[in-house]
């Protein structure tokens, strides 16, 4: 019988606040995190703003040695990590350490290293590189380093699917729970990839906004967007055994009911023209958890302010919910943090939890201008009270990959 499974605790690092609470009034009061770019010379950059973690100390979370031994990208994960654990109340003398596992991903890894350690080898030769380069660069090893951290000996992986990997990690974290291979699971995506590098290749694509107005940059679903805005953090999620978190008195904030995922097969960087891939996600996830399309109270949408993914996920949300997508709420977190590519599903998991516990829907911030062909409700610009009882949060990845959580109110 497959277990149910619930979310008992959460964690962020973002670039609106680097706690879950912080993070969650800033988007409930439409706070935008964009800014000039500090961490690099921008002059011959298209691409000027970026929506960057503030006032990050790895060693108010770790201790200087073991930050040293870490890439940007890990220490956000380890930090997200233990907010997570410590508001799950996890008694790790009263745990099984070979039932409890880590499923947390990243996009593209330590990115920033590699750039540094490239620039040594081209400049001063091989014996220069540093011997921790692969340890510090494989996307791997934000989940490594949380298992070391909290000596978390179940099933440890990570999930690759670019923008969709977080979204996956959580999912392939409550399928191994609910098939019995864990108890609990660590569970989200980190990024820190806010570089010349990272930057400029995603302007070499076109795909980044060259606003210059950090509250105009990321406008998803406004006619006048022109791409998404880099962000960095991580987002993660306690996941356990509705029985496991039972039997330990821990405090349940919301229930996972369902997980699709998807791959369009379609363009190694555009979501196909017609939402399919998309609606099948999201379709799989409500089919899974029992319920009818228009029972869905809130969609937090991939929404990433780029022309095509906001046109073609809006065909998708009407495929699946046909006449009643017009009556949900739609909104996008990345309006404030930006993209946060890896740890995007992570943060937006947060914000769909928050949304059910609160019964309110964050905003799409910088929303201005209509779209004639993306009609639907994003909430513009402010939040609104609303029951959430079930909410879906998209992600859509290069490559075609597509994930859909269904997060649910828990009723016992």
């Amino acid at each position: 019988m497959k277990q149910r499974v619930v979310i008992t605790g959460m964690g962020a690092i973002t670039p609106i606040g680097n706690d879950v609470e912080s993070f969650w009034e800033g988007l409930k009061a439409g706070k935008v995190g964009i800014d000039a770019i500090t961490k690099f010379d921008t002059t011959e950059f298209k691409a000027k703003l970026a929506a960057e973690v503030k006032d990050f100390n790895a060693a108010d979370y770790m201790d200087r040695k073991e930050a040293r031994r870490m890439d940007l990208f890990s220490q956000y994960a380890v930090a997200a990590a233990q907010e997570a654990i410590k508001s799950a109340n996890i008694d790790f003398e009263k745990i099984d350490p070979f039932r409890f596992g880590v499923m947390v991903g990243s996009g593209i890894g330590g990115l920033g290293t590699i750039e540094n350690e490239a620039y040594k080898l081209k400049e001063k030769g091989p014996n220069r590189v540093s011997p921790m380069l692969i340890p510090l660069i494989i996307t791997n090893m934000a989940a490594g380093n949380i298992a070391i951290n909290f000596g978390l000996k179940g099933k440890c992986s990570n999930v690759v699917t670019a923008c969709a990997t977080a979204t996956h990690s959580i999912g392939e974290a409550y399928r191994a729970i609910q098939y019995g291979e864990a108890d609990a699971m660590v569970a989200g995506g980190t990024e820190g990839s806010i570089t010349p590098l990272g930057i400029a290749g995603f302007n070499a694509l076109t795909a980044l906004s060259t606003s210059t107005d950090p509250l105009k940059a990321s406008r998803p679903f406004d006619k006048n967007r022109d791409g998404f805005v880099m962000g960095e953090g991580a987002g993660i999620l306690v996941l356990e055994s509705l029985d496991h978190a039972l039997n330990r008195g821990a405090n349940i904030l919301a229930e996972i009911v369902g997980y699709g995922a998807t791959c369009d097969a379609y363009h190694i960087t555009s979501p196909s023209e017609t939402g399919e891939g998309a609606a099948r996600a999201m379709l799989i996830a409500i089919n899974e958890a029992g319920i009818k399309p228009e029972e869905v109270s809130y969609i937090n949408a991939h929404g990433t302010s780029t022309y095509y993914n906001d046109l073609f996920e809006t065909k998708s949300i009407k495929e699946v919910f046909k006449e009643s997508a017009y009556n949900i709420p739609i909104s996008s977190t990345k309006s404030m943090v930006g993209h946060l590519l890896g740890a995007a599903g992570g943060v937006e998991g947060i914000a769909c939890v928050k949304s059910i516990l609160e019964d309110f829907v964050h905003p799409t911030a910088g929303y201005e201008t209509k779209d004639e062909d993306c009609d639907l409700d994003y909430i513009p610009n402010e939040g609104r009270k609303c029951t959430v009882n079930y909410a879906i949060s998209n992600s859509l990845g290069f490559g075609g990959h597509n994930g859909s959580l269904l997060f649910a109110k828990y009723k016992g």
